[in-house]
């Protein structure tokens, strides 16, 4: 019977600290904001900012101060490209210029003057770029459509030398290229930057923005002078765990509702892949939602003012992103960030989702990066555990410290 009287108290104090942490979400306007309107309102802008994803024929102007035959075949090769059109060829750069600013072009190519003979002396020829760098998309089509542009070339100034040296044209073409390589890109082969970037962006936004929304709650109740920490004396810290427990369990109600709109719903309505199954997906989700809760009310407890979370949106953010991997391979990482990004769930949740999702992998593929998730989540809920009981201690002994003022009564929300 006391265990069973034990366990209803329990449930009772647990089910008041979930429904008191709904109504401070739902009370404060700048935490539904973050919640609600960033958490929503990112996904849906970043697909309409890069729709199409890709940019085709791109207008670009050329300054070409060399006008041999090796600038022209360039050139030519240039304008082949799907991602460049030469619109243009200038006297000088700063019509070239003149041109960009007008948006009359997105991009300049200025070949110099000694170029072709550089090339026919066998020395190292220099193009220069300019690109637009009001969309990133430009200086990508810019890069790829040289770059490759480059390559092709090389290829075919070697093997005129060599043929020139006397080779046959197969003997030539086997000394520049001894290994037939065929380049192979299963999961975006039109380069597209949506499914490159928001892939990995849609699982960030759910840690960013449950981390600055809690945090920016939390900051506000210290400043109030009051704390999820405190808890009545007679518990002694002994109610840390409904603590947590029943304010996670409100945040993954929220969360279990924006994370399926933004990991289902917003790939769906924008025609970005879904080739993972919609139940591995919320499996996904599930894990990775209680991995940013408790990371979140570790992280939290630093957080003494509202205005910090705004300063920490701007710096930790793009880090985030790009520790995910998601634009340099992870082995290229140096040792010490990928250290510093074990501390991140958005590191192997955005894994995760771009393997099932983009790759159309099984959940026995990222077992690893749930395995990481769990070890996250235990070593978190210890954490937050430790770290409100010394909150709760300090709060305690400032209280008692004090001559002649009653003990503050405990905050609602963290009753036990």
């Amino acid at each position: 019977m006391k265990g069973i009287s034990y366990l209803g108290t329990w449930v009772h104090d647990w089910y008041r600290i979930f429904v008191n942490e709904l109504k401070l979400i739902f009370t404060d306007a700048g935490v539904l904001i973050i919640f609600f309107v960033g958490g929503l309102l990112y996904p849906v802008l970043y697909n309409l900012i890069y729709m199409n994803g890709t940019v085709d024929e791109m207008p670009v102007a050329v300054v070409d101060h060399s006008g041999g035959s090796f600038s022209r075949r360039y050139l030519q090769k240039v304008d082949a490209t799907r991602e460049c059109e030469i619109l243009t060829y200038c006297a000088s750069l700063e019509e070239a210029k003149g041109l960009m600013q007008k948006g009359l072009v997105h991009g300049v190519i200025l070949v110099p003057a000694d170029f072709d003979s550089r090339l026919t002396r066998g020395e190292q020829g220099v193009i220069s770029t300019y690109a637009d760098m009001s969309s990133f998309l430009y200086y990508k089509c810019l890069t790829m459509g040289t770059s490759l542009t480059m390559l092709d070339e090389m290829h075919q100034i070697q093997t005129e030398r060599y043929s020139a040296a006397g080779f046959d044209g197969k003997t030539a073409s086997q000394l520049v290229q001894p290994v037939l390589s065929e380049e192979n890109m299963p999961y975006n082969r039109a380069f597209s930057y949506t499914i490159f970037f928001i892939s990995a962006a849609l699982l960030l936004v759910i840690q960013q923005t449950m981390f600055y929304g809690s945090s920016l709650l939390a900051g506000t109740l210290r400043e109030q002078n009051r704390s999820f920490a405190s808890m009545p004396r007679e518990l002694q810290g002994l109610g840390i765990g409904r603590v947590i427990l029943g304010r996670g369990a409100a945040y993954m109600a929220v969360y279990l509702c924006t994370g399926t709109i933004i990991a289902l719903l917003i790939p769906w309505l924008f025609h970005l892949p879904q080739h993972a199954w919609w139940g591995d997906i919320m499996i996904l989700l599930v894990f990775y939602i209680l991995d940013c809760i408790f990371f979140t009310f570790t992280w939290s407890t630093l957080i003494w003012k509202r205005e910090t979370v705004f300063v920490l949106f701007l710096s930790v953010s793009p880090m985030c992103m790009f520790l995910t991997g998601f634009s340099w391979p992870v082995t290229a990482i140096p040792e010490f960030w990928q250290w510093v990004s074990y501390l991140f769930p958005s590191t192997f949740g955005c894994r995760a989702f771009i393997n099932l999702n983009t790759a159309g992998c099984t959940l026995a593929d990222v077992t690893h990066e749930f395995h990481a998730m769990i070890i996250q989540t235990v070593v978190y809920y210890v954490l937050a555990s430790v770290a409100i009981f010394i909150e709760n201690k300090m709060l305690t002994s400032s209280s008692v410290g004090q001559s002649g003022a009653a003990a503050p009564e405990p905050h609602p929300a963290s009753r036990p």
